[in-house]
C-alpha cells in the first residue's frame, strides 16, 4: 500500500502557538513560490520588514521599492486556491489547496498568489498578516514585550496556588501533574520531556521550576496552532474573542441560529478558565479550546439525542434494531451462552431479539443456538431478564422472535412462562382485518410482541402441524442433531406446535415466502417472512424494486447465513437500501458492520426505531436501490469535509509497532446506496506524536442523504500486526456543520478517553455547489448542457397526455433553481470563498475589504427593501464592480424564483394530482390496454418515476 506523507512541520520543528511566534517567523523570512497569471511559478525569499510595515521579496527584477507590499494596503488574506490566478492556473494540480494563500492589496484589489512548503508555513504567514492588518494602525508591541496577556496572568495564578511554600518555585513532579490536570489526555512523558528541554535551554536544571518556565511549558504544550489560527481569524481583540466575535463565529462558521450575546456570555462563563476573562466576557485560547472540545460543540446534532422522528407511522415504515443469537458471547458453534448478552443488547436499544427454544434436560425449555454450545440458559431466566430490561433503553415495542425447536409439552411450559412473567406487557389483541397496515410504534409503546408460527384457523386440537422454514435447522443438521422427520418428497419440514404458544402470536405471524406476486395478492399485513441473508441478497440484486415495494406493507426479517460460523456480520446497508426493517446482527461481534448498525440507530434518540426515507414509504414512488446516480425527486448534497488534526491517539491494540509513535492517517467512508459508497484517505502524518496534523480536504456527493452514514477510521501506517487505532460512525442526517471534534471509539464501540479528530464540516446542494467545472481547453469548447429531469412514457395514451403537460413547468422549475444556485456560487467565488460558504461570510468579506482601506468607496446595503440592493458611491475598482454585479445577478435570479415559483408549483401539483387520479384505476386500465409481463412492469415503473419526479 502506497504511503502518502504530509510534511506538516515547521522549519526546526517550531511550534507556532501565538501571534508573536508568527511575527518572529515572518521577520526571519522564508522561501515561498510566487505564482504569476501566465501559470509560471518563481521561488522568492519573503520577509517582513523590521518596522513591520511591509512585506518584501527578493531577488526581483523590480527595484526594491516595488518588490514590496505595505501592510496598510492589504485588504484581505485568503487561504487556499481562492483567486482566479490560483483557480485557473495550469500548475494548480501540483500543490495542495492548504499550501496556497493569496494577499489581496491596493485600491485595485490586486492579488499576490503564493505557495508554501507546508500548511504550517501558510498558517504562520496568514495569522501574522491578519494580525498586522487588524492592528497596523497601532503597531503591536514587539513580540514578547508589553503587558502580560489574559492567559499568562491566569497560568501564573494557577502556579501561585500550587506554590504552597510561596518560594516562587514548585517541584517538577507537581508541575507535571498540574499541566496534566489542565490538559487531560496528555502523556506524562511528553510533559516531563518539555520541562527537561526548557530547563536545558535556559541553563536551569534541577528538581524545581519557576513560574516563567511553567508558563512557557504550558503555552508550548497546550496551544493547538490550528485552534489558535481559528481564534485569530475571528478575533477583533488581539488574542481572545469578545462577545461579538464569538457570536459571529457561532453564526457564520457553526451555523447556529438565534444566538444572542447572553448565550455567548453563558459560553464564556462556562469555559473561560481565567476570572478576568469571565468578568470581561472574553474567551481566550484555553477557553475556546475547551468549548470546541465540549459536548456543546459536538459533531452529533443534539436534536437527535432524543426521539425526534414521527412515531405514528405503521411499524413497517421503520428500521428496527435487531439481534441474532444475543445470548452467545463468542462464535455460533462453540460459543458460551450467557444471560448478560441480552442485557447488553437491550441496553443498546435493540428492539427485536431472537430466542431459539430447545428441549431442556430438566423438562423445561432452554435457550441456545445449537445443542453443542458449551452452556445453555433456562428459558424462564431469559424471560425474567427480558421483563426486567425490556424498556430500560426504549419505550417502543419489543419483538421476541421465537424459533421453536422443542417438543409440544415444553412449548406449553414456555407459553405459560411468557404469560405469567410478562403479563400485561404481552400484546395479544387479534389484528383488525379492516386495517391495511400494522399499528405504529407509538400505539404499541410498552408492549412485547411475539413473532412466531400460528396454527391454522380451523385447528381445534391442543396441538397441530405447521410448516417450518425458519432458521436453525441448518445449524442443527450440520451438528448431526437434526430431527429425523424429513417429509417424503422433500417438501417443507413440518413442526408440531402447541395451541398455547400459537395463541401468543398476534401481529407478527411467521409465514413462508412464495413470491412477490403471491404476497401482493394474498399476504395479510400482520403476516411476516424471514429471509436468509443469501436469499435476501439475491432479491436485492435481481429485483430490488419489488423488495422495496413489498417492504412498504410487510415486515421482513433478514437473518445471517448459517455459513457464518464465526458469528461475523452481514452489511446491514445491503438490506436497508431495499427497505428491509429487521436485519439481525450478532451484537457480540465488533467491527465495521456493527459500527454501521450502532451508529445508524443513534439518530432517533437510540430508541431502536428509525423512520425509513419517504421515497421508500410512499405508496407511489420510484426508487432503485442499486442506483448509480442521483435519484428523481431527491436533491443530492455535497459533503465538504476537512480533516484538520487528531488528539491523544492511542497505539493500536495488539500492535507490535516500533517505538511509541504512531504514524496515523484517516479514512473517511460513506456507506449508503451504491451511488453514495465512497472512501477517501488523508496523507500519513509522520512522527507526529499524539497530535498529528492532517489539514486535508475531502469531498463526497450524497444522492440519498437519508440513508447515508459517515464513518471515520484512524489507521496506523507504521503497524506490525494491528493497524486499527479508532473509529466513529455517524448518520449523515446527524452531522452538525462547522468546526467540530469527533469523539473516537475503540473497535468494540467504547469511547476512547480524550481521543478526538478535529474536523470542519460543510454541506451544500450539489447543483451550483462543489467542484468547479474544469476550466482550460475543455471549458472553452462550450458551456455544460443543463440536464433536465423529464417524465417517462407509460405506453397508456391518456396517462402520458397528463404527464406531458408537466414538461414545461419541470424545465422552468429546473431553470429557476439552477440560475439561483449558479449565481450564488459566482458571488461566493468572487468573494474568495468556497461554494460551501454562506451569505453572512460573503457580506463579512466585502465589509472587511472596505474597512481595511482609507480610499475605498462607500458601499451601502439597503436591508429595508425586500430585495436589498448593494450600491457603491463613486468610482470603484474592477474587482469590486464584478462583486457588485454578481450580487445583483444573485438578487435578481432569487427575485425571479420567488415571484414565479407559485405559478410553476401549482402546474406541477395539478399534473401530479391528475396522475394520482389514475392510480386507483391503474390495474383496470392496464388490463384494458392488454399490458402484461415486462411491458406491464415498465408501465408501472414509468408511472412511479413520473409521480416521484413531480413530487
Amino acid at each position: 500500500k502506497k504511503k502518502t506523507v504530509s510534511f506538516s512541520t515547521m522549519p526546526n520543528d517550531r511550534k507556532i502557538n501565538s501571534t508573536a511566534a508568527c511575527i518572529s517567523f515572518m521577520l526571519e523570512g522564508c522561501e515561498l513560490k510566487k505564482v504569476r497569471s501566465n501559470s509560471r511559478m518563481y521561488s522568492r525569499f519573503f520577509v517582513l520588514d523590521a518596522d513591520m510595515r511591509s512585506v518584501r521579496w527578493e531577488p526581483s527584477k523590480k527595484d526594491s521599492e516595488k518588490a514590496k507590499i505595505e501592510i496598510k494596503s492589504v485588504k484581505e488574506v485568503r487561504v487556499g486556491k481562492k483567486t482566479p490566478v490560483l483557480r485557473s492556473n495550469g500548475l494548480s494540480d501540483q500543490f495542495p489547496d492548504e499550501c496556497a494563500f493569496s494577499i489581496i492589496y491596493g485600491d485595485n484589489y490586486e492579488s499576490l498568489d503564493l505557495v508554501a512548503s507546508s500548511a504550517d508555513v501558510v498558517s504562520a504567514w496568514v495569522m501574522g498578516l491578519r494580525y498586522l492588518v487588524s492592528y497596523g494602525k497601532h503597531t503591536p508591541e514587539a513580540p514578547g514585550t508589553g503587558h502580560p496577556s489574559l492567559r499568562t496572568s491566569w497560568i501564573s495564578s494557577v502556579f501561585d496556588l500550587a506554590d504552597l511554600e510561596k518560594s516562587g518555585r514548585i517541584p517538577v513532579s507537581r508541575a507535571v501533574q498540574l499541566i496534566k490536570a489542565l490538559n487531560p489526555g496528555m502523556k506524562t512523558s511528553t510533559i516531563e520531556l518539555k520541562f527537561k528541554e526548557l530547563q536545558k535551554a535556559s541553563d536551569r536544571p534541577g528538581a524545581e521550576v519557576a513560574c516563567d518556565l511553567f508558563v512557557e511549558a504550558y503555552c508550548e504544550l497546550c496551544t493547538r496552532p490550528e485552534i489558535f489560527f481559528l481564534l485569530v481569524q475571528f478575533s477583533s481583540n488581539k488574542e481572545y474573542l469578545g462577545l461579538k466575535d464569538l457570536l459571529m463565529f457561532l453564526e457564520v462558521e457553526q451555523g447556529m441560529e438565534g444566538v444572542t450575546e447572553e448565550k455567548c456570555l453563558e459560553i464564556v462563563g462556562k469555559y473561560e478558565p481565567s476570572k478576568e476573562g469571565r468578568e470581561k466576557g472574553y474567551l481566550a485560547i484555553d477557553g475556546f479550546t475547551r468549548y470546541l472540545l465540549s459536548a456543546d460543540c459536538s459533531i452529533f446534532d443534539p436534536q437527535h439525542r432524543k426521539v425526534c422522528q414521527d412515531m405514528a407511522q405503521p411499524l413497517s415504515h421503520y428500521y428496527i434494531s435487531s439481534a441474532h443469537s444475543a445470548c452467545l458471547l463468542e462464535d455460533n458453534f462453540w460459543g458460551r451462552s450467557d444471560i448478560s448478552g441480552y442485557i447488553s443488547a437491550l441496553g443498546l436499544g435493540c428492539r427485536s431479539i431472537e430466542l431459539v427454544l430447545w428441549d431442556g434436560p430438566e423438562g423445561e425449555p432452554v435457550v441456545y443456538t445449537s445443542p453443542s454450545a458449551a452452556s445453555c440458559v433456562p428459558f424462564r431466566a431469559v424471560v425474567g431478564l427480558i421483563d426486567q430490561h425490556a424498556f430500560a433503553a426504549s419505550a417502543y415495542p419489543l419483538i421476541l422472535c421465537l424459533v421453536v425447536r422443542c417438543s409440544a409439552p415444553q412449548q406449553r411450559l414456555a407459553a405459560q412462562c411468557l404469560r405469567k412473567t410478562l403479563g400485561e406487557k404481552l400484546y395479544l389483541e387479534p389484528p383488525n382485518p379492516a386495517a391495511s397496515y400494522l399499528p405504529s410504534p407509538e400505539q404499541l409503546k410498552g408492549r412485547i410482541l411475539i413473532k412466531g408460527k400460528k396454527l391454522p384457523p380451523g385447528c381445534e386440537d391442543s396441538e397441530g402441524e405447521v410448516s417450518d422454514e425458519e432458521e436453525g435447522w441448518e445449524l442443527a443438521r450440520r451438528l448431526g442433531q437434526e430431527d429425523q422427520e424429513v417429509p417424503e418428497g422433500g417438501g417443507p419440514r413440518r413442526l408440531r406446535l402447541s395451541r398455547e404458544l400459537s395463541e401468543l402470536v398476534s401481529l407478527c405471524q411467521a409465514v413462508p415466502f412464495q413470491d412477490f406476486e403471491s404476497s401482493r395478492r394474498g399476504q395479510r399485513y400482520w403476516e411476516m417472512c424471514s429471509f436468509s441473508e443469501v436469499e435476501a441478497g439475491r432479491f436485492a440484486n435481481e429485483c430490488p424494486a419489488e423488495l422495496v415495494s413489498y417492504n412498504k406493507r410487510f415486515l421482513s426479517r433478514i437473518y445471517p447465513s448459517p455459513m457464518r460460523i464465526d458469528a461475523s456480520n452481514m452489511n446491514p446497508q445491503d438490506f436497508w437500501k431495499c427497505g428491509c426493517q429487521m436485519v439481525a446482527m450478532n451484537y457480540q461481534t465488533p467491527g465495521l458492520m456493527m459500527d454501521l448498525n450502532a451508529g445508524w440507530f443513534q439518530q432517533n434518540g437510540a430508541c431502536g426505531y428509525v423512520l425509513r426515507p419517504a421515497i421508500m414509504r410512499e405508496e407511489v414512488s420510484y426508487f432503485s436501490a442499486n442506483a448509480k446516480d442521483s435519484l428523481p425527486g431527491v436533491p443530492a448534497q455535497l459533503l465538504h469535509l476537512k480533516v484538520i488534526s487528531g488528539q491523544n491517539l492511542p497505539k493500536p491494540k495488539g500492535s507490535g509497532a516500533k517505538g511509541e509513535v504512531v504514524e496515523p492517517y484517516v479514512c473517511a467512508e460513506i456507506h449508503g446506496i451504491p451511488a453514495d459508497c465512497a472512501e477517501h484517505r488523508t496523507k500519513t502524518a509522520l512522527q507526529s506524536g499524539d497530535n498529528p496534523v492532517f489539514d486535508e480536504s475531502l469531498e463526497f456527493q450524497i444522492n440519498l442523504p437519508e440513508l447515508a452514514v459517515l464513518r471515520f477510521v484512524v489507521l496506523d501506517d507504521d503497524y506490525i500486526g494491528d493497524e486499527f487505532i479508532a473509529q466513529y460512525t455517524i448518520p449523515f442526517e446527524c452531522l452538525q456543520p462547522g468546526y467540530r471534534h469527533v469523539p473516537l471509539q475503540s473497535l468494540a464501540g467504547e469511547p476512547l478517553p480524550h481521543a478526538t479528530l478535529f474536523v470542519h464540516v460543510a454541506i451544500t446542494d450539489r447543483r451550483g455547489g462543489g467542484k468547479g467545472h474544469r476550466r482550460g481547453l475543455a471549458g472553452r469548447r462550450g458551456r455544460r448542457v443543463r440536464e433536465y429531469t423529464s417524465t417517462k412514457a407509460t405506453g397508456i395514451k391518456a396517462i402520458d397526455e397528463v404527464f406531458r403537460t408537466a414538461t414545461q413547468p419541470l424545465r422552468e422549475a429546473t431553470d429557476l433553481r439552477e440560475n439561483v444556485q449558479n449565481a450564488l456560487v459566482s458571488f461566493k467565488e468572487l468573494c474568495g470563498l468556497t461554494p460551501a460558504a454562506n451569505m453572512k461570510q460573503c457580506i463579512l468579506t466585502v465589509a472587511t475589504w472596505l474597512l481595511h482601506s482609507d480610499s475605498a468607496p462607500s458601499v451601502t446595503l439597503n436591508l429595508a427593501e425586500q430585495y436589498p440592493p448593494m450600491e457603491a458611491q463613486g468610482p470603484i475598482p474592477d474587482l469590486l464592480r464584478k462583486v457588485l454585479t454578481a450580487y445583483e445577478t444573485m438578487i435578481q435570479t432569487s427575485r425571479t424564483l420567488i415571484e414565479s415559483a407559485d405559478a410553476v408549483y401549482s402546474k406541477l401539483i395539478q399534473a401530479q394530482q391528475a396522475g394520482m387520479d389514475f392510480h386507483k384505476e391503474l390495474h383496470r386500465i392496464e388490463a384494458k390496454e392488454g399490458l402484461r409481463g415486462r411491458k406491464l412492469q415498465k408501465a408501472l415503473e414509468s408511472f412511479a418515476w413520473n409521480i416521484t419526479v413531480l413530487k
